[in-house]
């Protein structure tokens, strides 16, 4: 009779297993009041190249940037946009034909909007030049609605622009920074998120995941606590007018910059603290010209190229060291392979992913794979944690105040396993030559209005807003269950 009960049992077992996966992954396709996006890697080759992929030139840019997928019009028209904190507005259609190689190969299949095919289309009238640290566009404001995937709600009537014609754009922008009153004169994606309903919150959540994962996340309106470890800790931003260049981004302050070498030596360097802004439209970070070398030399370069670049050797990549930005209450440690910009070349070549800067401190996607950043528009606080990513548990906040209660869900194991996948002895790597040419970054350089508005109320993390989390218990005691019907104990 053993086999029989036991069959029964795994029966059972699988049946109530498969029964809650199935009721977790529903709850995990829409949480009323947030909408999670993928955010997709413009180096996977499935959704923007073919299966041979794209043999990129050092000049390229496309080779490392961050993208949601966005449904403009009636009917709706899928485009690829990229995700930029620090700028203000969303805009589609660059000019492909002003970039080459991959960029232009990226700009053809990124996606295009074709107002004249869209039934909902409503021009403004209005023309304007955007400039950003590298490139520009000419764009014409429309309105119109936009899906989003995940959610069964569309926005109607966002204002967006259609360039007329754009310089070295290989992509639209959506500009998740501050909206109407402080770095736009309408309201922007995020302002129509939270006045349309479909967030509680003016506030999102960005984790760009690893180089391996090739595809994170964003949350607007909410947390997902299976891709950081830990308390999310407060950063004030800092106001505009104490702000280094004046300008509404999302500034906070550094207290110091490290490196533990892969020995598990530990050095401060001199001048980390400083303020910085968080960018995901920048490939690079961008440091003051000493710190920047004090760091590159203990990679190996000595000197930067004629672009600015430190070349470094690709064997660092395969390293435990961790470049370590400590904010107040929380270091973010940056992996080596993280902080390493790699190009495909033959043979590769590698970059670090920090040049110098005399205009900018800025934080760019080299450092923000790495963590986990809130971005609460409603009190002007980011938050942050180590990136560590153990699932998938997007959740709707009520109210702001509650970031303060949430904790990441992913365990000790995962940041170890995060921050060194590979062990390799320590033997004379950190002496390379210095070598050419990485590709420039994208800093967005933007101009406030010049106002001010009053931001919305402090509107808590759901109770039923964990579908995974709060279905391991109930897994838990399934398995239990079971092993009673295995073992009779």
């Amino acid at each position: 009779m053993a086999i029989p009960v036991l069959f029964s049992a795994l029966v059972l077992l699988v049946a109530l297993l498969c029964c809650h996966a199935t009721a977790a992954l529903q709850q995990l396709a829409h949480d009323v009041g947030c909408v999670h996006l993928p955010v997709v890697h413009s180096t996977k080759v499935d959704r923007f190249s073919d299966k041979r992929g794209i043999q990129l030139q050092l000049a390229n840019r496309s080779d490392v940037a961050y993208y949601a997928q966005l449904s403009i019009g009636t009917p709706p028209q899928p485009v690829f946009v990229q995700l930029d904190t620090g700028s203000f507005e969303l805009w589609v259609n660059p000019d492909c034909t002003t970039v080459s190689g991959s960029d232009a190969v990226f700009c053809e299949r990124a996606g295009r909007y074709d107002v004249t095919k869209s039934s909902t289309a409503t021009s403004l009238g209005t023309n304007r030049t955007l400039r950003y640290g590298i490139g520009a566009a000419n764009i014409s404001y429309f309105t119109d609605t936009i899906s989003l995937a995940g959610s069964p709600m569309m926005l109607q009537d966002v204002q967006f622009g259609v360039a007329t014609a754009s310089e070295d754009a290989f992509s639209g922008i959506l500009g998740i920074g501050y909206g109407k009153g402080i770095g736009t004169g309408y309201p922007n994606f995020v302002d129509q998120l939270w006045e349309q309903n479909v967030t509680r919150v003016k506030a999102y959540t960005l984790a760009l995941g690893s180089k391996d994962s090739q595809e994170g996340v964003i949350v607007f309106g909410g947390v997902d606590t299976s891709k950081f470890a830990g308390k999310l800790a407060r950063l004030p931003v800092i106001p505009p007018a104490q702000s280094p260049d004046g300008v509404p981004r999302f500034w906070v302050e550094m207290k110091s910059l490290s490196i533990t070498r892969p020995s598990g030596l530990n050095t401060v360097y001199d001048g980390g603290a400083m303020p910085v802004f968080l960018d995901s439209g920048s490939t690079m970070t961008l440091l003051p010209a000493n710190l920047t070398m004090a760091v590159a030399r203990d990679f190996g370069a000595q000197a930067p190229d004629a672009n600015g670049f430190y070349k470094i050797d690709c064997a660092l990549t395969a390293l435990n060291g961790t470049l370590d930005f400590a904010f107040d209450g929380v270091t973010v440690r940056v992996p080596y392979k993280e902080l390493t910009r790699e190009v495909a070349s033959n043979p590769p070549s590698c970059f670090l992913g920090i040049v110098a800067s005399d205009r900018f401190t800025l934080l760019g996607d080299t450092f923000l794979r790495s963590a986990y950043t809130v971005f609460d528009l409603e009190t002007d606080s980011i938050w942050m944690a180590p990136a560590v990513n153990c699932g998938s548990s997007p959740a709707a906040l009520s109210n702001v105040q509650d970031l303060s209660a949430v904790t990441g869900e992913c365990g000790v194991r995962e940041i170890a396993e995060s921050t060194s996948s590979t062990q390799v002895p320590s033997t004379g790597v950190d002496d390379t030559e210095a070598g050419a040419v990485p590709t420039s970054t994208t800093t967005v350089v933007s101009q406030p209005s010049g106002t001010t508005t009053q931001m919305g109320a402090r509107p808590t993390l759901d109770n039923a807003s964990n579908p995974l989390g709060a279905h391991r218990l109930t897994w838990v005691l399934v398995i239990t269950a079971a092993l009673h019907l295995f073992t009779g104990i």
